[in-house]
Order: structure tokens, then sequence, then C-alpha cells
């Protein structure tokens, strides 16, 4: 039954990824079209956000420039590495985890940049400090409503940015060995045996993902109604937006190629064929979310209103709905 098994599966379909010389050879007009206009997005973004890192350096102060300079970098880094995994499929591997680890800072840099607008860690601290913050949010804890509110604290605020920052520790050194074991032939993303390292790394990888985006949730819910006027919800937004597709849709994509659901087609394989639409995908989806990040990040906003402002508005508005229940 095996041997028949055997018989009827293209032997190209069992194959490695096929060199960029193969990739080439194969394409007819549409397919070279394709390319080429996915390979122009990809370079329009990455100048895009070349200009757009001119403009940030010369108009805004150190250290909120060079968060803003990683965070808007995602998106056409993403790009720039989907294309070359698109001509070079057997590089798809190494482009997946250099994006993958660029990402991973990004995390970091997004709770960095809420505590940024607010001035600094110190003015934050100033500003939220013994104010009780709500920790009953995704994705760990938002099916937990009972938990209780934790007081903002230097030690608490020291406790989010680790929760951040060991995903783009451990998710860098983690890669670096996966690479490692990938050269020595070790590390297969379609060997699930118990026995295989592929098996072990991702799903600890996948857990170190939760944990870190917690702690830029948490800091995000608490602190959104502040940052209205400097747009931090569509810029939030277009963070969560990137992680999907860059992490939940490539991995939906894998799972179906592995499963057979993508059909190979010679010279690519089921595995590298799904790589591959996951590639030309992310290429259109990052170059629309680059010229969606110029508008949000160019624009200049007015300066946050201090503590006193917003005590001030709130008994403001406590005496108007007095006078009102007085009038009634």
């Amino acid at each position: 039954m095996e041997e028949a098994l055997n018989h009827t599966i293209d032997p190209a379909c069992l194959q490695e990824p096929p060199l960029a010389s193969d990739v080439i050879k194969q394409m007819d007009v549409f397919g070279l079209c394709m390319y080429s206009m996915l390979t122009v997005m990809s370079c329009v973004s990455l100048l895009l956000y070349l200009e757009q890192c001119v403009y940030i350096y010369k108009k805004l102060s150190y250290p909120k420039k060079t968060t803003i300079i990683w965070i808007t970098g995602a998106a056409p880094v993403i790009a720039t590495m989907a294309c070359f995994g698109m001509w070079i499929p057997r590089a798809v591997m190494i482009t997946d985890m250099t994006s993958n680890c660029y990402f991973s800072v990004v995390v970091y840099k997004i709770l960095v940049l809420i505590i940024e607008e607010f001035g600094g860690k110190d003015a934050f601290l100033k500003r939220f400090s013994g104010k009780t913050f709500k920790i009953s949010t995704g994705p760990c804890c938002c099916c937990c409503p009972c938990l209780p509110r934790v007081p903002m604290s230097r030690r608490m605020l020291f406790l989010l940015k680790l929760g951040a920052l060991q995903y783009a520790i451990l998710k860098t050194v983690l890669s670096v060995v996966a690479i490692i074991l990938w050269t020595n032939g070790n590390f297969d993303l379609s060997d699930l045996e118990i026995t295989g390292t592929a098996i072990w790394i991702n799903p600890f990888i996948g857990v170190l993902t939760i944990i870190s985006l917690w702690p830029v949730a948490i800091m995000f819910m608490n602190t959104n109604s502040f940052l209205r006027s400097l747009r931090i919800i569509p810029k939030y937004a277009l963070y969560q937006l990137i992680l999907v597709l860059s992490q939940l849709q490539t991995s939906i994509i894998n799972i179906l190629s592995l499963d057979g659901t993508i059909a190979c087609a010679p010279p690519f394989s089921s595995q590298a064929r799904g790589s591959m639409l996951s590639q030309q995908m992310m290429i259109m989806e990052m170059f629309i979310i680059t010229v969606v990040n110029r508008f949000l990040y160019r624009r200049t906003y007015d300066t946050l209103p201090s503590e006193t402002n917003d005590n001030d508005q709130n008994t403001r508005a406590a005496l108007q709905a007095g006078l009102v229940e007085h009038d009634v």
C-alpha cells in the first residue's frame, strides 16, 4: 500500500526548493511581469522608508525618533526580506527569521513609544505612579476579568518592559540556533516527530510571543484614552495588523502546504510553493502598510496635555454634570 502511494506522488513534490536560476528559467511572461511588479513594490517600500527616516531624524528629538524609525521599518523590512525569499526560495528560512527577529524588536519598541509619548519614563511614572492598571487584557488574560487592578510603579514598569524585551532577545537567540541546526540538517519545519527540533523550538517561540504581547496590550489599554490626539489607536492597529499578517497568515499557509492542501507545481514542492505564495502576499500587504505608515508618522501633532489639564477637564466635567442634575 505504501509503495502504491509513493508511486502516485510526483518526485518533484519531494524535492528541495529550486535554485534562483531554476525559478527564472521556468517563468513565463505573466510570471516575469508579476515578479517584476512585486520587486518594484518592495523597492518603493524601502525607498519610502529611507525618505521617512530622513524626515523623522530632522523633525523629532532623541530618543523618540529612533523608536519611530524602528517601528516604521517593520513593513519595508518584511517586504524586502519577502522579495529576497521570492527570488531565492532556498533562503526563505533565513529571510523569514530575519523579518521575525526585526519584528520582535518592534514589539518592544511599541511599548517604548507609548512611554515616550508621555515624555519618557520619569514623566510617565510621575503621571501614573500609584494609579491602578487593568491587567485582564489579551492575549493572556482577556478571559479573566476578575483579576485585580495593579498600581503602577517603577518596578511594575520595569516588569512590563522586561516582558516585552525578553521576546526580542530570546527570539534572536533561538533563530540563530535554528539556522545553525538547519545547516546541519537537524531543523526541518516538516518534521513533526517528537524527536525533531522544530516541534520544540517553534511552540516555545509561540509562548514567548504571547508573553511579550501582553505587557504591550496592558500599556495600550490603560493609556490610549490620553493619546488619542497623537493617533496612537491607528498606529497600534497597524502594528497588530503586521503581527497577524507576518505571523498568523504565514503559519496558516505553512500548515496548508505541509498538509498537501497547497498542491506542488514543479519545480516547486508543496512547501516551497506555499512559501512563495506567502512571500508574494506579504510584499503587497507590507507595501500598503508602508504607505499608510507614511501618512501616520509624518504628521505633526500638538503636545500631549499635562496631568493638571486632565484634572481640570475632569473637574469641569464633574461640575457640569452636577449643574445638569441640579437643574433637573
